[in-house]
């Protein structure tokens, strides 16, 4: 195993946790320092604010996901004592050998007592757990009261004109989203919070209210789609006493969570898979309260884009781990794929990362689309799902990039052109076009571009958000 900055990095909750355990490793907190003789374990005692110092161990018997243990008290994992003691490591301090702290033998004795057990079961994943019949029938019942709740203010928003959102009070959609989230709903009851704040931007900036009221339209035409396909999708399960999980995008849309052993038990998942991440991003979701990381990841063998989602609520932003942009290939045992189509969400228990060799770096760009009509036919055909939305990741095959009619253009190798523009809805903290001025030369023959095609309503065409250039010696990213 070798230690690296960049890993501790990925083990930090956030950043601020890596700064305060390089802080404490900086000042000398730590003393004690010792490990086994085989350097699988590494512990140490560190100052803390009280009169005994913390007890601080690091278990690497697998090097990829190391456990860290700590007795502060902190919510945080690892906390910043156990990030700090990766920093002695990294800065090559002495750890004396020494025996294992019986506790600590108890415990990797515990882990493998149930790793034998498991073995001994065969390789088989844990099955999805029975739902209770009787909980399930009467939450499938509340849900259907909820949605002829949301139905009917839907029909009367819709009725009464979008005109009527400014002089509307936000406080009621408000109301109806607690309500909704009552009822089991927490999808529709974002889709109510986000009208609500709507309303507010109307209110506080009449000036808006044009771009406001397209927004609004948007999620209320998505809205009356889900709460129709959900209505006959919940009822269906209902008459049939059907309550297991099931690959449809809807589940997800009413609010469902899922969980991996259920992804696997529809078949939603893949093996032996190999990721490159080509771009990364964060944003603030208002409605939900929350920070959404991004990763968008290229399958080497099948040439699938998939997408991961990191969801951090703002209230415990200091204890759910953040995401961070990723350079090397990722080798995944069990990818595990969500109900939808095009860049589907993807997630995974464990993963190992290596760098790329230049063989599979050069074949990167040969993955793309064949040209920008068959990326184009993609595009169309996705975002008329009314559940779906307005955008999809693409990797395109570039011919040349510059300026036509005074916009950015993508020109692929046979003549065909798209409008490079950041999407409106990103914000200007997501702003990419521009810097494709910055690069150094033009793009090499061979590269592709890796972005967001989305329809552009403000001239109704198709476009591209750039994010990424994928050259056969290297991926260019051109956001922050």
């Amino acid at each position: 195993m070798e230690l690296t900055e960049a890993l501790i990095l990925l083990q930090a909750p956030n950043p601020a946790a890596a700064e305060n355990g390089r802080k404490l490793s900086k000042k000398g907190s730590f003393s004690a320092l010792c490990r086994t003789e085989d350097s699988t374990l590494y512990w140490a005692d560190c100052a803390g604010s009280g009169k005994n110092p913390y007890r601080v161990s690091i278990d690497w018997t697998q090097p990829d996901a190391p456990v860290c243990r700590c007795s502060c008290p902190s919510r945080q994992f690892p906390c910043k004592h156990a990030l700090g003691l990766m920093f002695e490591m990294l800065a090559g301090r002495t750890f004396e050998p020494a025996e294992m702290p019986q506790d600590i033998a108890e415990k990797r004795a515990k882990q493998a007592a149930r790793a034998a057990k498991k073995e001994a079961g065969g390789d088989a994943p844990p099955k999805p757990k029975k739902p209770n019949a009787a909980a399930q029938k009467k939450k499938l019942a509340k849900q259907l009261e909820g949605l002829d709740m949301a139905e009917r203010m839907v029909s009367d928003l819709l009725s009464s004109g979008l005109g009527a959102l400014g002089g509307a009070s936000a406080q009621s959609y408000d109301k109806l989203a607690k309500d909704l989230g009552s009822s089991y709903l927490t999808g529709p009851q974002t889709a109510f919070t986000r009208i609500a704040l709507t309303v507010r931007a109307v209110q506080k900036s009449p000036e808006q209210a044009q771009a406001a009221y397209g927004e609004a339209l948007r999620i209320l035409i998505a809205l009356r789609s889900t709460i129709k396909k959900s209505r006959a999708f919940l009822q269906e399960k209902l008459d049939a006493k059907d309550f297991t999980a099931e690959d449809s995008v809807l589940f997800e849309a009413l609010g469902g969570v899922w969980r991996l052993e259920d992804l696997r038990a529809i078949g939603s998942f893949r093996e032996g898979v190999r990721l490159v991440q080509l771009a990364f991003d964060v944003s603030s979701d208002e409605a939900r309260r929350e920070y959404v990381e991004r990763g968008w990841w290229l399958d080497l063998d099948s040439g699938s884009l998939f997408q991961t989602r990191n969801l951090r609520p703002f209230k415990a932003l200091k204890y759910v781990k953040g995401d961070d942009s990723r350079f090397d290939l990722l080798e995944v045992p069990a990818l595990y794929l969500y109900p939808g189509e095009g860049d589907r969400r993807v997630r995974w228990e464990s993963c190992a990362a290596r760098p790329l060799t230049p063989a599979e770096q050069a074949a990167l760009p040969t993955l793309a689309h064949p040209d920008l009509a068959a990326a184009v036919k993609q595009v169309k055909g996705a975002i008329k799902n009314t559940l779906a939305p307005k955008f999809l990741a693409v990797l395109v095959p570039v011919g040349r990039l510059g300026r036509a009619g005074g916009e950015l253009v993508l020109e692929d190798p046979k003549g065909d052109r798209i409008l490079l523009r950041d999407r409106p809805e990103d914000g200007a903290d997501h702003a990419c076009a521009a810097r494709l001025a910055c690069l150094p030369g033009p793009v090499p023959a061979g590269s592709a571009l890796f972005g967001l095609m989305f329809y552009d309503g403000r001239d109704k065409s198709l476009c591209l958000h750039p994010y990424s250039i994928v050259t056969p010696e290297q991926i260019v990213r051109l956001h922050n």
